[in-house]
């Protein structure tokens, strides 16, 4: 447990550091900004980089809501649930706070004017979306996300390839839902950079740990019970 515990904390430190980076330190650049994109395929690329590396050791869940579906579809023990989701947090945390270190050594950084890449929505939204508009994108994006999880894993499922689709499936989800929350579906990625950012980000917290965690559980019930050939 402990190796698998590290690995979560590694890769949820690399999620949230490459992800939540690409948009905290390269994204807002005039010439050589990455934009919406940019920020979408380094999430995808970071799950698809640590799936790879220490996947092998975890299972690769990197997300509290994912180890939630999966303990939900029936893929986990119980017993791993809460040490995955302690571990997924520290990394978080970890990562946000060299983040932190980072883009606070730029002179004039604001690091509650900026956002520090959190999660939001009405006036914290980049595209000015509402409350129930960020709950239904989280929930249903969620869901489907646990889906894919499941189906690339399924044992009928081509082997080695699972990494990619996740990985890419991460990406299509930030390009669908950047400009409705900034794209959680990942409530230790959400609290990462919201206790760095430590105004609007810490209340509106609350919306990026329930809805994804629901969306999730309801991602693996869904596929446990219409998808799956164990039933």
């Amino acid at each position: 447990m402990i190796k698998q515990c590290s690995a979560e904390v590694f890769g949820t430190f690399w999620l949230v550091f490459g992800g939540c980076g690409s948009a905290v330190l390269a994204a807002g650049f005039p010439e050589l900004g990455i934009g919406f994109a940019g920020v979408a395929l380094a999430f995808g690329l970071t799950v698809l980089t640590m799936a790879y590396a220490v996947g092998h050791i975890s299972g690769g869940h990197f997300n509290p809501a994912v180890t939630l579906g999966l303990f939900a579809g029936g893929r986990i023990p119980g017993s791993t649930v809460l040490p995955y989701i302690i571990s997924q947090v520290i990394g978080g945390i970890l990562a946000g706070g060299v983040l932190y270190l980072i883009a606070t050594g730029k002179a004039g950084f604001d690091v509650s004017a900026s956002g520090f890449a959190s999660n939001g929505y009405g006036e914290h939204s980049p595209g000015g979306y509402s409350l129930l508009a960020a709950i239904i994108a989280e929930f249903v994006l969620t869901a489907f996300f646990l889906i894919i999880i499941h189906g690339a894993t399924d044992k009928r499922a081509p082997a080695g390839f699972a990494p990619l689709a996740i990985g890419l499936a991460l990406t299509l989800i930030h390009l669908i839902s950047i400009p409705v929350t900034n794209t959680s579906v990942n409530p230790a990625r959400s609290t990462g950079v919201a206790l760095f950012q430590g105004d609007w980000a810490l209340s509106q917290l609350w919306v990026f740990w329930i809805v994804p965690i629901i969306g999730a559980m309801a991602g693996g019930f869904i596929y446990k019970t219409l998808l799956s050939d164990d039933n």
